[in-house]
C-alpha cells in the first residue's frame, strides 16, 4: 500500500528535493553551493563522473570516500590533509591505515587540472566524492556548498581527536561537540555505517573473554544468537584482518537497516553498539527507525543536512590555504 497516496517514484523524488532544500544555500566559512559556476563549470560532473567509472569495478570505495571526508574533517578541518603522502603524515596514523579509495581523488583531479588548472581544490573534490558515494549505493543527494581551500599541514599526531571504535558515548560526543556537532549529527553521521566493513581486529576482542559477566565470554551487549555467526567469520586465531559489513545482511546498501541491527544487539563495532544501550543517543535511533519523518524519509534528510554541516568545519578560504597542482603533496 502506497503511503499517503503517493507513489513509489513520488516518494523518492520528494526525498531528494527535502534533502536539496536542507542544503541549498548552505554556507561555512566562505563556502556555497555552485562556487565552481563560473571557474569550472564541469567540476562536479568529472567528479561525479570518475567516482561512477571507480565504484562499477570497486563498490568499496564507495564507503572508502565516506569515511575518507569523515576522518579528513576531523583532522585540522576539511582540507584535504588527509592526502598528501610523507612520513608522518594524517595518512600514516593507525585509524587511516585502512582508508581506500586516493586513486580516486587523484584521477578526478588530474582531470580537473587538464582544464581548469589551478582552480578546484582536492578538499572539494573529496567533500564531492563523498555525496556521490553515497547516491550510488541507493542513499540521498545533497548541494555540497564548494569554495574550500587545501590544508598545508598534515601530521599523524593530530589524530588523536578521531573517534574510536571502543569509545563510550560520552566521549564520542565530546568530540563531536569540540567540531560543532551536535548529538543527533553523531548518530545521524554514524549511520554511514550502514555501507562498508571492518577487519576482524577492530571488534573481535567482544567475541572471547571480553567479560568475566557470562557464560559465554562474548561482549553481554551482543545478541546470544549473533555471536556463532561473528566467530565463524572472525575465528579466536584467525585472519585479523579478514573484513565484515558493518550493516548485517545490507552491507552494500544505504539504508536504515543498521539501526535495526543496533536495536537487535547486531551492531558490529562497540562504539556503535553503544548508540542503542545509551539514554541519551537511544531515543535518535528509535527516531530512525519509526519513521516518525514525512513518508518514512527522516534518516536521508537528516544525513544530507550533517554531512553539509561536517563539511564546513574549521573550512580553509583565502591566504590560509591553496590550491594543490596534485593531491598528494602541497605546492
Amino acid at each position: 500500500m502506497e503511503a499517503a497516496g503517493y507513489s513509489k517514484k513520488a516518494r523518492i523524488l520528494l526525498v531528494y528535493l527535502l534533502v536539496a532544500m536542507a542544503a541549498t544555500g548552505a554556507r561555512g566559512q566562505g563556502t556555497r553551493v555552485g562556487f565552481y559556476g563560473r571557474s569550472c563549470p564541469r567540476a562536479e560532473s568529472i567528479v561525479r563522473a570518475t567516482v561512477r567509472a571507480h565504484f562499477r569495478s570497486n563498490p568499496s570505495i564507495a564507503p572508502g570516500l565516506l569515511r575518507m571526508h569523515f576522518h579528513d574533517c576531523f583532522v585540522q578541518g576539511c582540507d584535504a590533509s588527509i592526502l598528501i603522502d610523507g612520513p608522518s603524515t594524517e595518512k600514516t596514523a593507525p585509524p587511516n591505515l585502512n582508508l581506500r579509495g586516493y586513486e580516486v581523488i587523484n584521477d578526478a583531479k588530474t582531470q580537473l587540472e587538464s582544464i581548469c588548472p589551478g582552480v578546484v581544490s582536492c578538499a572539494d573534490i573529496l567533500a564531492l566524492a563523498a555525496r556521490d558515494s553515497v547516491g550510488l549505493t541507493n542513499g540521498p543527494t545533497w548541494s555540497v556548498p564548494t569554495g574550500r581551500k587545501d590544508g598545508r599541514v598534515s601530521l599523524a599526531s593530530n589524530t588523536a581527536n578521531l573517534p574510536g571504535f571502543t569509545e563510550s558515548v560520552d566521549i564520542q560526543k565530546k568530540k563531536f561537540a569540540a567540531k560543532g556537532l551536535s548529538t543527533q549529527d553523531l548518530v545521524t553521521l554514524v549511520g554511514a555505517h550502514t555501507i562498508g566493513t571492518s577487519a576482524c581486529q577492530f571488534f573481535r576482542y567482544r567475541l572471547y573473554n571480553f567479560t568475566n559477566t557470562t557464560s559465554s565470554g562474548a561482549d553481554p551487549s551482543i545478541n546470544p544468537t549473533f555471536i556463532p555467526q561473528l566467530r565463524a567469520l572472525c575465528p579466536a586465531n584467525g585472519d585479523v584482518t579478514r573484513r565484515v559489513g558493518l550493516d548485517t545482511g545490507s552491507s552494500n546498501a544505504f539504508d536504515t537497516s543498521f539501526f535495526s541491527n543496533l536495536r537487535n544487539g547486531r551492531g558490529i563495532l562497540e562504539s556503535d553498539q553503544k548508540l542503542w544501550s545509551d539514554n541519551s543517543t537511544r531515543p535518535l535511533v528509535q527516531q530512525f527507525l519509526g519513521f516518525r519523518g514525512l513518508l518514512g524519509l527522516t534518516f536521508n534528510v537528516e544525513f544530507g543536512r550533517s554531512m553539509v554541516k561536517m563539511s564546513n568545519i574549521d573550512v580553509k578560504t583565502g591566504a590560509n590555504g591553496e590550491i594543490r597542482r596534485v593531491c598528494s603533496a602541497i605546492n
